[in-house]
């Protein structure tokens, strides 16, 4: 005997609220990585490049974020009943990992360069690397109001806001190569770029590959959820508690309920959904209602 009750999402918020902010973020990032790239060509300067490949992936990254956003929005079909809210889980692990391809280019190129330095025009690298700054700043607060909520948000609000403070850090590497003169210092500033893209993207990369993988989202305790099951009136026992994330913002829940004293309506299994909604965040909750004794955890006492 079961009962699924699912409330309303807001499926279209990100295309919708953020379709602009991804379509300024990719056009400005863009055009900059091509200045950064020329730039860093025409006065050999490795640590312009590496920011520019890592802009790249950015790049990619916002457009991949973007389509599945959109895909998220279209409605459930008969194949995808659950609609293509995963389709923002596949883009969050897309983004991490081309953030972990510019990351060993980085790391390689790098590498190569502090082992055989090339002069490099430091007051270029300063100005290319200051406007950085004002792209990848700007970029950045498009995406601020919505990082808490969405990880594909998260992960461009995150992306800018780090490149923000590497290009702060390339500003730094041209000032010391104006004044000592020393070539290494540029390759080493990559190195510290590369430094900043593996902290920024290790828990992008963790986070989407648990997601990709079905695990519990990050902030819902499985143990949290089974205990405000057990202590609705009338349940004995809680088993088979499943949680996984339909998309990047949409946990779904499924769970079996020991009732002996009998079914308790479809009140009972509406406050219950409510109940999971309002404490955890889960607006999907398939709660199947049994009579009989079966193999589960037993709740503990509340005593």
């Amino acid at each position: 005997m079961g009962h699924s009750h699912h409330q309303g999402h807001d499926h279209a918020h990100a295309p919708t609220a953020f379709g602009r902010a991804f379509a300024i973020g990719i056009i400005l990032n863009g055009a900059f990585v091509v200045a950064e790239a020329g730039a860093g060509l025409v006065w050999g300067s490795m640590a312009l490049l590496a920011d520019a490949g890592h802009n790249l992936s950015d790049v990619l990254g916002l457009s991949v974020a973007w389509a599945g956003a959109a895909l998220a929005a279209r409605p459930a079909s008969a194949r995808f009943t659950y609609g293509l809210g995963g389709s923002t889980i596949l883009a969050a692990l897309a983004n991490a990992l081309l953030l972990m391809a510019a990351l060993g280019a980085i790391v390689l190129e790098a590498i190569h360069r502090v082992q055989a330095p090339v002069p490099v025009a430091g007051g270029a690298v300063m100005a290319v690397a200051a406007l950085g700054i004002l792209v990848n700043g700007a970029t950045a607060l498009l995406f601020a109001r919505g990082r808490h909520g969405d990880i594909n948000i998260r992960g461009a609000y995150v992306h800018m806001a780090v490149d923000a403070a590497v290009s702060a850090g390339v500003v730094v590497a041209g000032l010391a190569i104006l004044v000592t003169g020393k070539a290494w210092i540029d390759p080493a500033a990559s190195l510290i770029v590369a430094g900043f893209v593996a902290w920024s993207s290790w828990g992008l990369l963790r986070e989407s590959m648990t997601m990709a993988l079905g695990g519990v989202p990050d902030g819902i305790d499985v143990e949290q959820v089974r205990a405000a099951l057990c202590a609705l009136p009338g349940v004995a026992t809680v088993h088979d508690l499943h949680i996984w994330p339909m998309s990047t913002t949409e946990p779904v829940m499924t769970a079996h309920l020991l009732m002996p004293s009998g079914h308790p309506g479809d009140a009972f299994l509406t406050q219950a959904q409510s109940l999971m909604h309002a404490r955890f965040g889960i607006g999907h909750a398939t709660l199947q209602i049994e009579l009989s004794e079966a193999c589960a955890v037993e709740c503990a006492d509340p005593a």
